[in-house]
Parts: structure tokens; C-alpha cells; sequence
């Protein structure tokens, strides 16, 4: 099967660094729970991507830790000879940094694609399985007929009560979760 893996919230937990730099940059406090929508409703957009860019600087990116179990199961992927292709929505410029991190935290991937239209890409490409974050990303998905799966947020909790949505708790029970769709 072909597996399109997010990054941001995916593969590593991405809140603390967006949360540290809003607080730093303008004041704000983005504490995880309370972020019930992907809304982030005390910044204006150009904030946002203030923080966007910030955090997705090289420096920023390559301090990232994955989630406990991420690599191992993406692993465990590939060895079973399933495709791995890595999406995000971070800019071009954020590519060079990501691959870096990949091979430093020892993701094994056939691709890596930064853009925009993650699921316009994951539709050309022909994937099996989405995992990602984004309740919209997810829609999509869905829609695209290719099956979303996502770790638990608070963001996207309520998408988890659609059965059609493949979701776990940490990387181990995504993991287990999806055994019956790669099988």
C-alpha cells in the first residue's frame, strides 16, 4: 500500500514550539487543550504565519523530536514493502532542513513532498492512506476516497467518532489501528 505521513503534529509534537514562539513573539498563551478547532483564535492569520515560518526555520526543524513509536512503525512499513511518501504543508524553502531531519531521526521514505495541495498529491500519487492532523486535511481525504488516519488532538477529536477516520491515542495504537487497513 502507499502511506502519506504529515509531519507537524504528526510525526512529532509541534505544539510546544508554535506555543513557546507565540508566547515569545507577541504574549499569548496557546495552552494544547483548550485548542478545541484548528482556529487559532488569539492570533490574526499574519501571525499565524509569523509563527508558521519561525518554526519551520532550520534550526527549529532539525530540534524536533518524533513521537515515540513513529520511526519504528514507519519502519516496520517499509520492511513490509509499503511506500512511504512524506507530506506537509511547510513551504519549499523548509525541504532541504526536513530531509535532514528525516535522516537524522532515521525515517526511512520514498518521497518528500512540502507544498500546499497535500491531498491534490496524494490523489496523483495514488495513496492508499493518509495520516495527518488537519481535520480539513482529513475531509478531503475522505472524500478523495483514500483513508484518513490521525492521532488524537484536541482539534480533531470529534472527526475520531466517524468510524471512517482510523485514529489512535499515541503512534502504537495508530499503529494497531491501522493493521487491518494495510493488511
Amino acid at each position: 500500500m502507499r502511506i502519506a505521513i504529515d509531519i507537524d503534529s504528526t510525526l512529532h509534537d509541534y505544539w510546544p514550539q508554535l506555543a513557546q514562539a507565540a508566547k515569545r513573539r507577541f504574549g499569548v498563551d496557546l495552552p494544547y487543550e483548550q485548542q478545541l478547532t484548528w482556529d487559532i483564535a488569539p492570533l490574526r492569520r499574519e501571525q499565524l504565519k509569523v509563527l508558521v515560518e519561525e518554526t519551520h526555520r532550520d534550526d527549529n526543524v532539525m530540534a524536533a523530536e518524533p513521537y515515540p513509536g513513529a520511526v519504528e512503525t514507519i519502519r516496520r512499513w517499509k520492511q513490509a514493502g509499503h511506500s512511504v511518501l512524506i507530506a506537509s504543508h511547510r513551504h519549499e524553502r523548509a525541504r532541504d532542513a526536513t530531509a535532514r531531519w528525516l535522516e537524522r531521526i532515521g525515517l526511512p521514505y520514498d518521497e518528500l513532498y512540502c507544498d500546499f495541495d497535500k491531498v491534490g498529491h496524494c490523489i496523483q500519487e495514488g495513496i492508499d492512506v493518509l495520516i495527518d492532523d488537519s481535520p480539513e486535511t482529513l475531509a478531503k481525504a475522505l472524500e478523495a476516497g483514500i483513508t484518513p488516519a490521525t492521532l488524537l488532538h484536541p482539534w480533531n477529536r470529534d472527526l475520531c467518532e466517524i468510524e471512517d477516520i482510523v485514529c489512535g491515542k499515541d503512534w502504537p495504537a495508530l499503529a494497531a489501528e491501522l493493521e487491518r487497513v494495510l493488511a
